[in-house]
């Protein structure tokens, strides 16, 4: 997966559509990325498994060494002569004959789970290179995807936004819902008409960035407070797209949401997205359906720090939280009836 998104990176470079092929590139990025961590996360815990069972049976691999060894060291002609005489000889060879296979399979089997246990490391050992061409890649791809999408010249705006307007209804109002009553009245010049109904596409829709439920509509944080929308956990740097095509009503600062960009997918419905370091585009614009509209904050870990925190047992690195809050007619909608969410968060 790694590879097969360094070869579309070089391809996009002289793409005809590069904020496109740009942004499909970060997600097989993000994709192989997060194939690697699961399966570092798997290595790890095997080797862990593995590495307890061996120092459990620990006094059993001694003794059964100590028997391999005794064995090795003398020649058959000496095993097979007994004190005792022919009788005793013919019963120590009946014994040997029978220990002999249970001890080539004990043996067998301790090889075989040392010979795992070192194949682990060595997966281990490659992939903190393949992790590090990876990082470095879709940092790449995320340069010059911010690169082109200031360069995109070619989308559609279906209205203009009055920047004094918009200072007085940010200064204005104190809530969410406040602010998105008085959006139209910051656009100037607006098109008539809208994109089409999505309705029917209602829990269909994919999740703006990649990530797990961390708070569902209606559930306290740590500190009381309730809201509307839901808490997306995500990676540092993760691409935030939008789901479907729809117009920028606004982006930028808000209240106490950070950066914030706020969707119209069909007329009366909003999509609110925040807690994004990076906004693209302008109020306005129609984007296509998958188009980048941002990207979360946060700090790219080193390969040495994702590789270390599987041996650890963890794997996820989800730090960072985006918040998704739907309002039709200007009522807040749950999220999840809209979008595709795990149920088990």
């Amino acid at each position: 997966m790694l590879g097969a998104a360094a070869e579309e990176l070089d391809q996009a470079d002289t793409a005809r559509n590069r904020v496109k092929a740009l942004t499909a590139t970060v997600r097989a990025y993000e994709a192989g990325l997060a194939a690697m961590r699961e399966g570092l996360r798997h290595v790890s815990i095997r080797e862990a498994a593995l590495a307890a069972e061996l120092s459990s049976r620990e006094a059993e691999i001694a003794q059964l060494l100590g028997v391999l060894q005794t064995l090795s060291r003398n020649t058959s002609p000496v095993l097979l002569l007994h004190p005792a005489g022919p009788v005793g000889t013919a019963r120590s060879g009946m014994i040997l004959a029978d220990v002999a296979p249970a001890l080539e399979t004990k043996a067998a089997e301790l090889r075989a789970k040392l010979e795992e246990a070192r194949t682990l490391r060595t997966l281990q050992q490659a992939a903190l290179n393949q992790l590090q061409d990876g990082l470095d890649g879709v940092q790449k791809a995320r340069a010059a995807l911010s690169e082109a999408v200031a360069d995109r010249k070619d989308l559609p705006k279906r209205f203009t936004e009055d920047a004094v307007k918009t200072g007085i209804l940010i200064a204005s109002t104190e809530t969410l819902e406040g602010f998105a009553s008085g959006l139209s009245d910051i656009a100037t010049d607006e098109a008539p008409g809208s994109l089409p109904d999505i309705t029917a596409r209602k829990g269909s829709l994919p999740l703006p960035a990649e990530g797990r439920v961390l708070r569902r509509a209606g559930e306290a944080d740590a500190a009381g407070v309730t809201r509307p929308g839901i808490v997306l956990a995500t990676r540092p740097r993760a691409l935030v797209t939008t789901p479907t095509a729809a117009t920028i009503r606004y982006r930028g600062p808000l209240l106490d949401y950070g950066n914030v960009m706020i969707l119209e997918p069909q007329a009366g419905v909003l999509f609110v997205l925040a807690g994004l370091e990076v906004v693209y585009g302008a109020a306005g614009q129609v984007l296509p359906a998958g188009s980048p509209i941002g990207l979360m904050g946060g700090d790219q870990p080193s390969a040495e720090s994702i590789v270390r925190q599987a041996s650890d047992g963890g794997g996820s690195e989800r730090s960072q939280t985006l918040y998704i809050e739907v309002r039709q007619g200007n009522d807040p909608q749950d999220p999840e009836t809209w979008f595709q969410t795990a149920k088990e968060g």
